[in-house]
C-alpha cells in the first residue's frame, strides 16, 4: 500500500452532548482548570424542529479543545444508569465494553499526572482507577455527563520497533477479519507469517555496522 503524506496537525476539537452544562463547566473549568475559549449561541438553526443550543469549548492544550452541545428544552435521551448522556447500556453489556468509550488527555510527566489526581480527588469526581499500562500510566474518572476521561503520561518513549510491530499487528488483524471468524490465535499466527514474509526485505534496509 502506498504511504499517504501526513497533513493534519492534531485534534481541533472533540464534541459531545451534555444535559448538565453547569456540572460540565464546574468539572472542566473549575476542577481541572481548562479555560473556556469559545462559545456559539445558535437560535433558529437548522430545520424547524431543531432546538436552540449553545456550543462551548474548553482549551485542553496545544490548541486542542473539548466542546459540548447543550440543547435548550431537550430531555435526556435515555434512562440507562450505565453509559453516558448519548449512549446508555443495559445490564447485558460487559463493563469492559462500556469503558472502551473514553477520552484520553496527555500530560508531560508523573508530577502533572499526580496534580490532576489531586484536583479530581478533591472534587465531586474523584479518580476511579490508576493503572500502569505497557508504556503509559493513567488515571480515570467520569465527568458529570458519564463520559470516561483519562489523563495519561508516557513512562518511556515508544521505539521504532514497536511502531513496526503495531503495523504488523494491524495488517494481520485485517487479514484474519477479512477471512471471517477471527480469533486471537489466528491473529498471532498470521502475524508470525507476515514476519517471515517480510524479514528478507527488512534485512536489506538495515544500516551496516
Amino acid at each position: 500500500m502506498t504511504e499517504l503524506d501526513h497533513r493534519v496537525q492534531g485534534v481541533d476539537h472533540t464534541a459531545f452532548p451534555t444535559f448538565d452544562p453547569a456540572g460540565t463547566v464546574r468539572f472542566y473549568r473549575d476542577v481541572l482548570g481548562f479555560p473556556v475559549v469559545h462559545s456559539i449561541c445558535a437560535a433558529g438553526w437548522g430545520p424547524e424542529d431543531h432546538p436552540d443550543f449553545i456550543h462551548f469549548f474548553f482549551d485542553i492544550g496545544n490548541d486542542d479543545r473539548i466542546a459540548f452541545f447543550y440543547y435548550f428544552g431537550l430531555a435526556p435521551v435515555h434512562e440507562h444508569a450505565r453509559g453516558d448522556v448519548y449512549a446508555g447500556f443495559g445490564p447485558d453489556v460487559p463493563e469492559f465494553f462500556v469503558r472502551s468509550r473514553h477520552l484520553a488527555i496527555h500530560v508531560a510527566d508523573e508530577d502533572d499526572l499526580l496534580e490532576y489526581r489531586r484536583r479530581l480527588d478533591d472534587s465531586d469526581w474523584p479518580v476511579e482507577m490508576q493503572i500502569k499500562h505497557e508504556t503509559i500510566e493513567s488515571i480515570y474518572t467520569h465527568d458529570p455527563n458519564g463520559y470516561m476521561v483519562e489523563f495519561t503520561r508516557a513512562m518511556r518513549p515508544v521505539t521504532p520497533q514497536e511502531d513496526l510491530d503495531a503495523n504488523l499487528t494491524i495488517d494481520a488483524l485485517l487479514d484474519v477479519v477479512d477471512e471471517g471468524e477471527p480469533t486471537f490465535g489466528k491473529l498471532l499466527a498470521r502475524k508470525a507469517e507476515l514476519i517471515v514474509e517480510r524479514a528478507a526485505a527488512w534485512e536489506l534496509t538495515r544500516t551496516p555496522r
